[in-house]
């Protein structure tokens, strides 16, 4: 009967000790869900990533149609936004409906945004970042893999769009290759010598290219 009695003891004592660990637990992870919900609403709230990497770090950059732009408002999270520019060359912001975007530099666009919210907000802090370049384009048609249009970058040459587009096909003339470029209402042909300009000889005839520029691989 005593052996008994000190079964039932030591028993009661583990379902106690198991009960106790169980709690400590319990209460340990607490922290870690605050952790984690921490993260996901980090996560959240950089659904704007204001440090992403501009698309051009020119100051005269102009913004066009279809490019893509940050829109930074400081303390401000429900009008900060990433945005595409409409075919209309305009932008939809919260309190401000349509602002005209395009024929802009970002530094411009930013004092005009940060004028319009003045009506609305005390002292607003407007940073405008392009995050992507789809205003500006360049085309390669001919003896190359992938022809087509393609976004121009920043000091984009012709060489760099010739290796964007898969180099060459086996049946490319290299040194017959021409740039169309539209200027004053004139198409103007410029000669370009792939083989020259990548063995050096000529390599400042590496065109520079402009927006709406036609190579073509013949």
């Amino acid at each position: 009967m005593e052996k008994l009695k000190l079964f039932a003891l030591a028993f009661t004592a583990a379902i106690s000790t198991g009960a106790a660990y169980g709690q400590n637990a319990s209460i340990k992870a607490q922290p870690d869900n605050k952790v984690s919900a921490a993260k996901t609403g980090a996560a959240h709230n950089s659904a704007v990533d204001l440090s992403a990497k501009a698309a051009t770090d020119d100051p005269n950059y102009v913004i066009g149609p279809e490019d893509e732009l940050i829109i930074s408002v400081w303390k401000e999270p429900d009008i900060s936004r990433s945005v595409p520019v409409r075919p209309d060359g305009k932008i939809s912001l919260a309190l401000l409906n349509d602002v005209q975007a395009t024929g802009r530099t970002p530094m411009q666009l930013g004092s005009d945004i940060t004028e319009k919210l003045k009506n609305f907000i005390s002292e607003p802090q407007v940073t405008v970042i392009v995050a992507r370049i789809n205003s500006q384009r360049i085309f390669v048609v001919g003896e190359v893999p992938r022809t087509g249009s393609y976004t121009l970058l920043p000091n984009m040459t012709a060489v760099d769009a010739i290796s964007s587009a898969g180099g060459f096909t086996p049946f490319a003339k290299r040194t017959k290759i021409y740039i169309l470029r539209k200027e004053n209402g004139n198409v103007n042909s410029i000669p370009f010598n792939y083989k020259e300009v990548v063995k050096n000889r000529r390599s400042d005839q590496d065109v520079v290219l402009k927006p709406g520029d036609r190579i073509v691989v013949p």
